[in-house]
């Protein structure tokens, strides 16, 4: 259920143990079915968020035009004649995983879902169909076209498709639950090729099982997600001295916790370290999803003596906009526990113990970001046919904790991993000594070594189990498909 750290040199290695008479068996059958959608001389690519993915080079990259394509894809390389290890696949969608192998492969067949990009919005405008290759920014500044909104990422260069699969955490989370639960209908391409519509009312246990269970039942081809009204809304960046860290961490506390926790309210507390300098930042990302300047729900961040505090009224789609950087190699790590401005102080010493003097060949920089996630977000799942995260509104407020790192020297990788690992374990047993440790991990945010699939509760992974059993009887997507965490 773990997904297995990748390092290009490992990856090469496993890929020289292939034949490349198997590759070009399963690339030529591809190209003989699919024609010039399938390039069989790929490169290096740099529309990936990690290096440890654009350094991946696939034997052929297959690029649908359309649903059937990709279900001509899948069927082609499931059948039994294409039982090769040539044949292994990894899909594409935005990109912005940063674990090798999640969304590409070294040596076998990349499915990039790019040109599956087309946003329509519903006669009703109740409702708007995304393909499976659009990013956030093109369905946000669509629907702002009709002052409307879905609940999505908040960086606009991640990919639709694996936000919602993962679960999903959006600027409307409060207002509206899990990005996933948004989800009216899925059209996905099952193990066997078959094409499927998935809703509520059609395959209801894969509808559930695809709101939060990742990419372990099929390749989804579009998603019609809900819509709602929503105009311009307001952004508050506030940066902060660290001698100010305790009491920012109040401040946050004091909405995090609130029991009348506003549903309009999206929030961060965010602390970056570069090694180089050796030197902390903290920044307060507090937006407000109505066009109110300061509302008072931040006066208390507001009152921290700050270095800068900036604040607009700008577009969803203004504020979620990326301008795009080569990748780099990237480390993610996370946990949830209970809100506690206690427990955060002591992460935070823990983390500047654990990272302070680490400084690897090439730097690194470090981020913690801090996120709400309020009851009232979790009580909006049961309505819309539920989601298999295991988390409820009867447990109460908490945080969501993501721990990063970002570095250019891919030399200094399995250091790093160590180090990560470490700075995770030390901030886990703060958690565990403050008591306020959940079990819950935000697939989305995992690192590759813990198990998020199994934090959603034994009865949820037993239903998971049981939905791949049903719908994948041979596991082609345990088996074949390269990335994502599995279910076994």
């Amino acid at each position: 259920m773990r997904l297995a750290e990748s390092s290009t040199a490992t990856a090469l290695a496993a890929a020289a143990a292939v034949s490349a008479a198997s590759y070009e068996t399963c690339c030529t059958r591809l190209a003989s079915a699919l024609g010039d959608i399938v390039t069989t001389t790929p490169f290096a690519a740099t529309d990936y968020f990690s290096i440890q993915e654009s350094s991946l080079v696939p034997a052929c990259i297959v690029r649908p035009r359309s649903a059937q394509d990709v279900s001509k894809a899948v069927t082609i390389l499931t059948s039994s004649q294409s039982r090769v290890p040539g044949c292994q696949f990894a899909v594409k969608g935005g990109g912005h995983t940063p674990a090798g192998g999640a969304a590409n492969i070294q040596g076998g067949v990349t499915i990039d879902m790019k040109y599956l990009n087309t946003t329509v919005l519903s006669k009703d405008k109740a409702s708007v169909a995304v393909g499976a290759g659009a990013v956030w920014n093109d369905v946000f500044g669509y629907l702002g076209n009709f002052n409307l909104a879905a609940a999505g990422g908040r960086n606009g260069g991640v990919g639709v498709g694996g936000l919602l699969l993962g679960g999903g955490i959006s600027h409307f989370s409060p207002r509206v639950g899990w990005a996933c639960d948004g989800v009216v209908e899925f059209e996905v391409v099952l193990a066997n090729g078959t094409l499927a519509t998935v809703s509520a009312t059609s395959h209801p246990d894969l509808y559930r099982a695809l709101k939060g269970g990742g990419n372990n039942f099929g390749v989804v081809t579009r998603y019609e997600l809900a819509t709602f009204a929503q105009g311009n809304m307001s952004v508050n960046t506030i940066s902060y001295d660290v001698s100010q860290v305790g009491a920012v961490f109040d401040a946050f506390t004091d909405i995090a916790a609130s029991p009348n926790f506003d549903p309009y309210v999206s929030l961060q507390a965010d602390l970056l370290f570069s090694s180089a300098a050796k030197a902390w930042s903290v920044t307060g990302s507090a937006s407000y999803t109505k066009p109110v300047l300061h509302p008072a729900v931040f006066s208390g961040l507001e009152a921290v003596p700050s270095i800068s505090n900036t604040s607009e009224i700008t577009a969803v789609a203004a504020l979620a906009a990326e301008a795009p950087t080569p990748p780099l190699n990237w480390f993610f790590a996370t946990l949830t526990f209970g809100t506690s401005s206690e427990a955060m102080l002591g992460i935070f010493n823990a983390l500047n113990e654990s990272i302070y003097n680490f400084n690897p060949a090439g730097g690194i920089t470090w981020s913690f970001a801090f996120e709400p996630l309020p009851s009232v977000m979790l009580s909006h799942s049961a309505a819309t046919g539920g989601n298999v995260l295991g988390v409820e509104s009867k447990d109460g407020n908490g945080v969501i904790l993501l721990i990063s790192a970002l570095w250019p020297n891919s030399t200094s990788n399995d250091s790093i991993y160590r180090k990560g690992r470490d700075a995770f374990t030390a901030v886990k047993t703060v958690a565990e000594q403050k008591g306020v440790l959940r079990k819950f991990e935000y697939l989305n945010y995992a690192g590759p070594h813990q198990t998020p699939l199994a934090s959603y509760g034994a009865d949820n992974l037993n239903f998971l189990r049981q939905i791949s059993k049903k719908y994948d009887p041979t596991g082609v997507f345990q088996s074949k498909v390269s990335g994502g965490f599995k279910l076994w």
